[in-house]
């Protein structure tokens, strides 16, 4: 409730009551009758509170641009890293295989295909079809694309070449 917050650049204490948060420890008490002087006049007194009501609001002010500010900046850096994925119809992609939670294995790809892309729709809906020629509609940023020339089959051996000396 005190911690101050990045976004709305003060605290939400600070936001909703206008002033900072003292806990009971460091209170500092003064003599009562200047307590009593303070509160008999009630010009004064209106004009302090209604100036505190103002502060309040503009706190409130500052703290919304802050919070938009923020998003913006956000938003940019998001958008800054994404990377647009671009397909078309006979594109070979993989497809990312979200079920595989159940002991799925440190090695075990969750990466399934590939697939061939029969027809893009709106909204990133693609439609994919696979070796049996079954079609089946998923979501765009489900798939990659497939990059390898050659298939391996189950089974069969891959050799590996030694790599270079430095």
């Amino acid at each position: 409730m005190t911690a101050y917050k990045t976004p709305l650049g003060t605290t939400p204490f600070h936001l909703v009551y206008g002033k900072a948060c003292h806990l009971p420890v460091e209170l500092e008490y003064k003599a009562a009758w200047a307590v009593k002087l303070l509160n008999f006049d009630i010009l004064p007194a209106y004009e302090k509170r209604s100036m505190q009501l103002h502060e309040l609001e503009e706190i409130r002010h500052l703290a919304y641009d802050n919070s938009r500010i923020y998003k913006e900046r956000s938003k940019a850096y998001h958008d800054k890293r994404i990377i647009p994925r671009s397909f078309a119809p006979n594109d070979q992609v993989l497809l990312f295989n979200s079920r595989l939670r159940l002991f799925p294995g440190k090695l075990k790809s969750r990466w399934s295909g590939p697939f061939t892309i029969k027809e893009i729709r709106p909204h990133g809906a693609i439609v994919l079809l696979n070796t049996k020629g079954e079609e089946f509609v998923v979501n765009g940023q489900r798939v990659k694309p497939y990059l390898a020339d050659t298939r391996v089959e189950k089974g069969e051996p891959v050799t590996f070449s030694n790599p270079p000396h430095a």
